[in-house]
């Protein structure tokens, strides 16, 4: 037993000391207050070469270095732990540095640096003046050649693509000068940065004027491909009129009412266009009832005939009539005739068609009848018929207009309105009649 106990004795020590975590650091065992002065002597040389560090303390005991004082911000403070711990010889830091709350000690690094900044900027104000100076010559050059007329209206179709044309020269000199200012100043650097805020700028106004944007390329593409001339008639988009203009953001038509109607170029880019001025040759169309009981060959013969001895109408084409439908009580005959719309109106020469078709048909007695209903009436209880109503009296019938009566010239007032408009506003119009057209 003796001998178990004093085997326990002996292995005890070592499982305890292997079980405990070791100190990583080596602790010399000789304490000089020699090493110590240097050790402090050497971390107060260090602090006096840096900023921040004035007003801190150093004091060295076995190798424990001590820090108090204060500094200007707590980012100062934690730095001092990693510089201390290079020092040779130092076993353990206590950092007691704390932030400062004094307003003038605060300030007073404020104060320099602004005073440093003024200095600096005075040194360098000969040479801002000089990159300020090239700026605004590199500068007022591009705008002389932008706003010469030459060669920018000689590129350009119309004075829209023009004006573009000025405006890019405008930005490419002003960013041109801005790259040799900076150059100058050494400091192309912030043109990078200049640049790409510049272009978020840019992408954001894009997104919140979006239709602007549509609108302003809307505006160059029909100002280069001109889908229409001035004065032309045309529909978009449910509205009908002759064209006055064509600006920068919409296009302005002058209805037959005398009213003006404005539709952005977007809009207009976008829709369904019917001109009607494109081709001289227009065609009318008009259908009139006969009786179903005539001969229907001659009524379409007679309609056709009659068409083709207006004198608006043209010979070619020639005019036509069809059998457009077999109703109850008259069987119903389409024309069809074309008019060279510049010299005769489409209204007028239609209306004329229409009176005078109708006339022949009278005429020749085979104008669609009245519709007609049989009634079967009783024998009256008395024996006595009741006697028959008396027929109304006929009206002659109006004797049809000769072909030289007829009246269908066409309207020129609304021409003379949309002119006198251009010429009031003649620069502000994109469209040219040298254009080329879609």
């Amino acid at each position: 037993m003796r001998l178990l106990a004093l085997l326990l004795c002996l292995l005890l020590p070592f499982s305890l000391s292997a079980q405990t975590e070791q100190p990583t650091g080596i602790i010399a065992v000789e304490d000089s207050a020699t090493a110590d002065a240097a050790i402090a002597i050497r971390i107060r040389d260090i602090l006096g070469e840096l900023d921040g560090f004035d007003d801190i303390s150093v004091t060295v005991s076995s190798g424990i270095v001590t820090l108090r004082g204060t500094t200007l911000d707590a980012g100062k403070a934690s730095e001092l732990n990693d510089l201390v711990t290079r020092v040779e010889g130092v076993v353990a830091i206590e950092n007691n540095v704390a932030e400062t709350t004094e307003v003038l000690e605060r300030l007073n690094p404020a104060v320099e640096r602004f005073m440093a900044r003024l200095w600096q900027l005075i040194a360098i104000l000969p040479l801002a003046l000089v990159a300020l100076a090239v700026f605004f010559l590199v500068v007022f050059i591009g705008f002389f050649l932008a706003r010469r007329k030459q060669p920018w209206n000689r590129l350009s179709p119309n004075a829209f693509i023009a004006d573009i044309y000025r405006q890019i020269i405008r930005l490419l000199f002003v960013v041109g000068g801005l790259i040799i200012a900076l150059d100058i100043l050494n400091a192309t650097a912030l043109l990078s940065g200049i640049l790409g805020a510049a272009g978020i700028v840019g992408l954001a106004i894009g997104f919140a004027v979006r239709d602007t944007v549509e609108n302003f390329i809307a505006s160059i593409m029909l100002s280069i491909r001109q889908p229409f001339r001035p004065n032309d008639t045309v529909e978009i988009q449910g509205d009908t009129g002759k064209v006055i203009r064509l600006t920068s953001r919409a296009t302005i038509l002058l209805s037959f009412d005398g009213n003006h109607i404005r539709i952005p170029n977007s809009t207009v880019f976008k829709s369904r266009i019917v001109n009607f001025s494109r081709n001289a040759e227009r065609r009318f169309v008009f259908a009139l009832t006969v009786d179903p009981a005539c001969d229907l060959d001659a009524a379409r013969l007679l309609a056709a005939d009659t068409l083709n001895g207006l004198p608006f109408v043209l010979k070619s084409p020639e005019a036509s009539a069809w059998i457009e439908s077999v109703d109850d009580f008259w069987v119903t005959l389409s024309m069809a005739a074309w008019i060279d719309q510049n010299a005769t109106s489409i209204t007028l020469a239609r209306s004329e068609a229409i009176r005078l078709t109708q006339a022949a048909f009278d005429a020749a007695q085979i104008a669609a009848p009245l519709p007609g209903y049989r009634i079967e009436n009783l024998p009256h209880p008395s024996g006595v018929a009741p006697k028959a109503p008396a027929e109304p009296a006929k009206t002659p019938m109006a004797t049809p207009a000769p072909a030289h009566d007829v009246e269908a010239t066409a309207d020129k007032e609304l021409e003379k309105i949309v002119d006198q408009e251009r010429a009031e506003l003649a620069r502000r119009d994109l469209l040219n009649e040298n254009a080329s057209e879609e």
